[in-house]
């Protein structure tokens, strides 16, 4: 499997190479064939940032993370990956397991209806009593055989749900540097157009403003 690595103001290592190789290779032993792997490592200050992209013929994955380590953020954009890996992968199982069970449901059915003739058990308990008028008609009719009802289909889901991981972004326009009164607070939010803005009254005590749904601000004040 070729792996193509990018350093960008960064010098790749070997141990860096075996960590990388090693965490491809366990990837792609869950997806399959794996078209193309691309492994990018930044420096910024003290910042250390790794992405790891992975392409199969259906679907692209790519892991993220940031660090003062550039090992321990290589290895956190590969776990990232292979969790994302996995998920899809048991997403594939549930959609090719789903018809097969309803096609076996469907057949035991039908197959139960044509040996023994009688309702089958789920319709037969949410069928209403018989009337007398019913009774009467199902009389005229012959023999008293009424025509079989069809057969009920049970659906099945797949046992784990897929959970969307949070992207949670980092927001300073939020928080008041400098201590303020409530009305300076209430103009600010106002300002910057925030929802939640916390700030510090000339005290110092720690409080918050958050705009409710009726468009009333709320104060929180932190204890």
């Amino acid at each position: 499997m070729l792996i193509e690595y990018t350093g960008r103001q960064f010098t790749i290592t070997k141990p860096l190479h075996a960590i990388g190789d090693e965490g491809v290779e366990r990837i792609g032993k869950i997806l399959g064939r794996i078209t193309t792997a691309h492994v990018v490592l930044s420096a910024e200050k003290y910042r250390q940032s790794a992405e790891v992209t992975i392409k199969t013929r259906m679907q692209s994955i790519v892991g993220l993370s940031e660090s003062t380590s550039m090992e321990t953020a290589l290895r956190e954009a590969i776990t990232k990956a292979e969790t994302q890996a996995i998920r899809y992968k048991d997403k594939l199982r549930a959609r090719k397991r789903k018809p097969k069970e309803e096609k076996v449901s469907e057949e035991s059915e039908l197959a139960r209806t044509r040996r023994t003739g009688r309702v089958p058990a789920i319709a037969a308990t949410a069928a209403e009593p018989e009337t007398k008028a019913q009774s009467n008609v199902r009389g005229a009719n012959g023999n008293g055989r009424g025509k079989p009802p069809s057969p009920v289909t049970v659906h099945s889901f797949p046992a784990r749900t897929p959970i969307a991981e949070p992207h949670v972004v980092r927001s300073i326009d939020s928080i008041a540097m400098r201590p303020m009164s409530l009305e300076e607070a209430v103009k600010e939010a106002e300002f910057r157009d925030r929802e939640v803005f916390v700030f510090r009254d000339n005290q110092g005590g720690l409080k918050v403003l958050h705009r409710k749904r009726d468009g009333k601000m709320e104060l929180i004040e932190v204890p």
